[in-house]
């Protein structure tokens, strides 16, 4: 299959116009002219998108699909409120509530350019759905235990859990991995047993990591809406007895319990950081996934991407939770992290190709997964997406990168590949999903959650 249009954007190379891709085998095995690939493979069917762009997919570095069906429901509230919230609002669905909430998300994810996901998940619903939208991703089992004589139990249910999935899901395609849960849900023992846990079975690591405020203060100073002087017996997360302050950050208390002796690691947000902090991340090549819009929409602080990016790090973009943001739209997300950056950061101008690479071999790099995708280079899997530049607002000139992040959102993506198979084209959706039902199970879903 030849696929066609104005520009292509490899990511690894300079944008070039009037493009080609052919696509065989799952994988992407010549780039080039149009005019010249149509004359070496007349036999090729083709797709000509016209005015738009031939692009990587984009890789959605953290996100939550199965709470897709809560958008819109907790709305102007801080994080620990909106935490609170919905962990109250969780309480009234089932296991099949999330699996459909999963699949709604990863419909979204395809319809709006997403390729790849790295999502943490305790009911599994996402690798459910994964599975059956045919996304890749990268899927994390959370553990959590606030009592240290339960976390050995903890492990061993996520391990069979772990266990189960590997016999439903096609494992070129989707990858297994573990997460501790929150700090504030979390005997620090979890951490190490995680990563010996991670090392024994071979599984990257991902873990929540100095996103808010209050889960600085609680770390260091045990105060904080999260901490038990607030509470009469028990309340919320944390069990009595007391909490005691550490007098360390989030990043070097995660570090002295050894969460970073994994072979491969994710910390989400890292908002909340000082130097020595980035220093210990990327002395045990600790990855980041920055969340904007979350961040901002939560009232959480603004990730010193500048920073990180200076020091070396592996850094790429993710949505976080749909009932937190509102969408998955990656488009939104780059270009809102790209203008906070812009504002806080005058001294050094973050430019939209460094953010789209950020988006795609960023992201692919984050997970060690940028041998296979993340750029339109040769042998590497056809993960690829057609965005539409031709509306009236998207003047690309001779910059089709500045058109993408500057002026484009999920709606102007026309296709998503994924293995060289075309799941979504232009509002139609090629999966193992019944889509009208799915939708009708949401608005049942809704009416559950409101009630």
């Amino acid at each position: 299959m030849l696929i066609c249009a104005q520009y292509i954007l490899p990511i690894t190379s300079e944008p070039f116009q009037n493009g080609a891709v052919l696509v065989r085998d799952g994988r992407i095995r010549d780039i080039g002219s149009a005019d010249l690939l149509r004359l070496r493979y007349p036999e090729e069917e083709v797709r000509d998108y016209g005015h738009a762009a031939i692009m990587p997919g984009l890789v959605d570095l953290h996100t939550h699909l199965e709470n897709s069906v809560m958008r819109g429901i907790i709305h102007d509230v801080p994080y620990a409120s909106w935490a609170v919230s919905i962990a109250e609002k969780s309480l009234k669905l089932d296991s099949s509530d999330w699996r459909d909430s999963a699949v709604l998300g990863g419909l979204e994810a395809l319809s709006s350019g997403i390729t790849c996901v790295a999502d943490i998940t305790t009911t599994g619903a996402a690798c459910a759905a994964a599975q059956s939208v045919g996304l890749r991703s990268v899927i994390y089992r959370e553990v959590g235990a606030m009592d240290k004589k339960r976390v050995p139990q903890a492990i061993v249910r996520a391990q069979k859990d772990i266990d189960r999935w590997r016999g439903q899901i096609d494992s070129d395609r989707i990858t297994l991995g573990v997460a501790p849960a929150a700090m504030y849900e979390c005997h620090p023992s979890v951490y190490g047993a995680v990563a010996e846990f991670a090392r024994s079975e071979g599984l990257p690591v991902a873990m929540h990591l100095a996103g808010s405020r209050e889960e600085y203060n609680f770390i260091k100073y045990g105060s904080s809406p999260f901490a038990v002087h607030t509470m009469e017996d028990r309340r919320g997360y944390v069990e009595v007895p007391p909490w005691l302050p550490t007098q360390a950050s989030p990043v070097r208390y995660a570090l002295n319990w050894g969460a970073f002796e994994a072979d491969n690691v994710l910390a989400i947000h890292c908002v909340h950081v000082d130097r020595l902090d980035i220093a210990k991340l990327k002395e045990y090549d600790v990855a980041v996934a920055v969340c904007p819009r979350c961040n901002a929409q939560l009232g959480m602080g603004v990730a010193p991407l500048g920073e990180f990016r200076r020091a070396g790090l592996r850094v790429g973009v993710g949505t976080d939770s749909p009932a937190a943001t509102d969408s998955t739209d990656m488009f939104i997300e780059m270009r809102t992290g790209m203008l906070i950056e812009r504002a806080v950061n005058v001294g050094e101008f973050l430019d939209c190709a460094s953010v789209l690479k950020m988006a795609t071999l960023g992201g692919a790099r984050a997970l060690k997964m940028d041998d296979r995708i993340g750029s339109i280079d040769l042998g590497k899997a056809a993960d690829l997406i057609a965005v539409d530049l031709a509306g009236s607002r998207q003047t690309t000139l001779d910059d089709p990168a500045a058109s993408i992040v500057n002026t484009c959102s999920g709606s102007d993506v026309l296709m998503t590949m994924v293995d060289g198979k075309i799941l979504y084209e232009q509002d139609r959706w090629n999966v193992d999903v019944e889509v009208a039902h799915n939708i009708a199970r949401v608005f049942e879903i809704r009416g559950k959650i409101r009630s």
